[in-house]
């Protein structure tokens, strides 16, 4: 038989030994190649790697960050309020022998550690109410959690890098009891608002009604004492006129009767008898 014959299944032969002991291992990998189950070897350096055929096999952990976002879950808030929260984490797996000796595949993780960080953010934020998870506290909650996850992550071979809280949402019953309660509150507010602007405006009108009453009392007496002043001028001015010709005296109190005789609405008229009083003035004037 020819030799050549044989060089197909040779070539066979060989292609089959190299794939089973000849691997590679990516830049964005690491691998522990196991021996009927039992870890023997971490590598997480690229490149080619053998092991032995049958008996060894290889598995591949994922070296780049990596997202962890466990299903939404509810919480009761330290003001007794229920809220929803949707957490999550980016990690990377730091320890493959670890990471397999704890969780075994990247699969498994949602259970094993999605729990605990849902577990964490449920101890920190049941101690916050919704008034400091909604205000800038929410930074100090979200740094506790990340500290306690941390440290849980250390001993399944993972690297928590951040823990964020996605959003939260209200449930249907907390949302109308928070919506009632904030119109309330707001409705409070402004009747206090209306209360303290009428008790103002009252204040404001009594100072008002008080200074007008202080000037036209100041102003009436003012007016009242330059009456008086101007009475006694006139009586001084009368009494040195009496003083000085008491016929002009008399002459000028008759005229003053005769105007206030003829004080009155429209036209007036008065008869006055040739031998009245006032006219014995106008004949010793002529």
């Amino acid at each position: 038989m020819n030799k050549l014959s044989y060089i197909p299944g040779v070539l066979l032969a060989l292609l089959f030994f190299g794939y089973n002991i000849l691997f590679t291992v990516n830049q964005t990998e690491q691998a522990i190649i196991l021996q009927f189950g039992d870890p023997k070897r971490v590598i997480k350096e690229a490149g080619l790697n053998l092991k032995l055929p049958f008996i060894q096999n290889v598995i591949r952990y994922d070296n780049r960050t990596l997202d962890l976002d466990p299903p939404e879950f509810e919480v009761l808030l330290k003001d007794k309020k229920r809220i929803n929260i949707d957490a999550f984490a980016r990690y990377q797996i730091v320890d493959p022998l670890k990471f397999y000796q704890r969780v075994k595949r990247e699969q498994n993780l949602r259970d094993v550690f999605g729990k605990s960080l849902n577990a964490g953010v449920r101890r920190v934020i049941a101690n916050v109410s919704l008034a400091e998870l909604l205000s800038d506290k929410r930074s100090d909650s979200m740094a506790k959690i990340a500290n306690e996850i941390k440290v849980q992550a250390i001993s399944l071979g993972i690297k928590v890098i951040d823990v964020r809280i996605g959003r939260t949402n209200l449930p249907s019953t907390t949302a109308q009891s928070v919506y009632d309660r904030m119109r309330t509150e707001r409705e409070r507010e402004a009747r206090e608002a209306r209360a303290e602007g009428s008790e103002m405006a009252q204040k404001i009108r009594a100072k008002a009604d008080f200074d007008t009453t202080v000037i036209l009392a100041d102003a009436e007496r003012r007016a009242e004492i330059l009456r008086g002043e101007g009475d006694a001028e006139k009586n001084g001015v009368l009494a040195r006129a009496y003083g000085k010709d008491f016929r002009f005296f008399e002459f000028y109190k008759s005229m003053q009767n005769l105007r206030k005789g003829l004080i009155g609405k429209g036209e007036t008229t008065i008869v006055i008898s040739p031998d009245n009083e006032f006219f014995k003035y106008l004949k010793r004037s002529k």
